[in-house]
């Protein structure tokens, strides 16, 4: 059973897809810049199903941007002193100040979402996360955060497809935790609790927007493109960069290598073990 009706389209072509991403890759730049010149501060949270491509989207947004201004927030489990604060304090540690730019790669509704779904809190605990959720939010967009929320969403198919080839990828089966074997099972589950969370928290000044995730390269670019038009920035004057000729070494004379521990060089023997293979 699919969570949603997927629209018909066609994965756009690699070259294509690449040559898109690039563009919007240094749009992104353009809005780094914007946040450092004006103090801009930007939440960006990204929830969906498990596999469902939330990470290789983060991936390509900050890809080409500064981690000091544009970090990722990917929380482990709360501590048992977490555990006994309020809800939303231990993110609230993790909003950017001036200037900077987060990535939530899941994020408080973690609680709307698997602490429900698996039992990981108390009805009432969910209950009160449901009341106090729109109004944590609107505080933030009240104090000036630009706060943009993303689903993405992908059917039970693609998503056991995807389960699969994590499984049998053995430089991506860490991906695949025993959390995943039981949340897996209760695929229906997690739509009422997903359908529960919009009714709550899908409102006009805090808005969901969904990425449908079924194809991974126009996901990518769907999100970065709408997230870029949602965002008031404007090309920044960048400082003309003159590069002058290096001043003289006067009096320093660097000491030998062989004093110093080399690296061996590896490349030189792979190509020379490749050599050895054509011949």
């Amino acid at each position: 059973m699919a969570e949603t009706q997927h629209a018909s389209t066609r994965k756009i072509p690699k070259k294509l897809y690449e040559q898109e991403l690039l563009r919007l890759q240094a749009e992104l730049v353009e809005v780094q810049e914007w946040v450092k010149a004006t103090g801009q501060r930007i939440v960006v949270v990204f929830e969906g199903r498990d596999a469902a491509g939330k990470g290789g989207a983060i991936k390509r947004i900050g890809e080409y941007l500064n981690p000091r201004v544009a970090r990722t927030v990917a929380l482990p489990m709360p501590t048992e002193r977490q555990r006994t604060q309020w809800y939303f304090q231990r993110y609230i540690e993790q909003l950017p100040a001036a200037g900077e730019i987060v990535l939530f790669d899941r994020s408080w509704y973690n609680r709307a979402g698997v602490e429900h779904v698996m039992g990981y809190c108390t009805p009432n605990e969910y209950q009160l996360f449901l009341r106090q959720c729109p109004a944590f939010e609107k505080m933030l967009v009240e104090d000036g955060i630009l706060l943009r929320k993303y689903w993405f969403s992908v059917s039970d198919e693609e998503q056991e497809k995807r389960f699969q080839s994590r499984i049998h990828d053995p430089m991506r089966s860490w991906k695949f935790s025993p959390n995943d074997l039981l949340t897996r099972d209760r695929w229906v589950d997690f739509s009422r609790s997903k359908d529960t969370m919009f009714v709550h928290t899908d409102l006009p000044e805090t808005p969901w927007y969904v990425v449908e995730a079924e194809l991974k390269r126009n996901a990518r670019l769907d999100m970065i493109a709408h997230l870029l038009s949602t965002l008031p920035y404007v090309e920044q004057p960048r400082p003309v960069i003159e590069l002058l000729p290096r001043p003289p070494a006067q009096d320093y004379q660097r000491p030998p290598r062989e004093l110093f521990r080399q690296v061996p060089d590896h490349s030189a023997a792979v190509m020379a073990a490749a050599e050895d293979d054509k011949g």
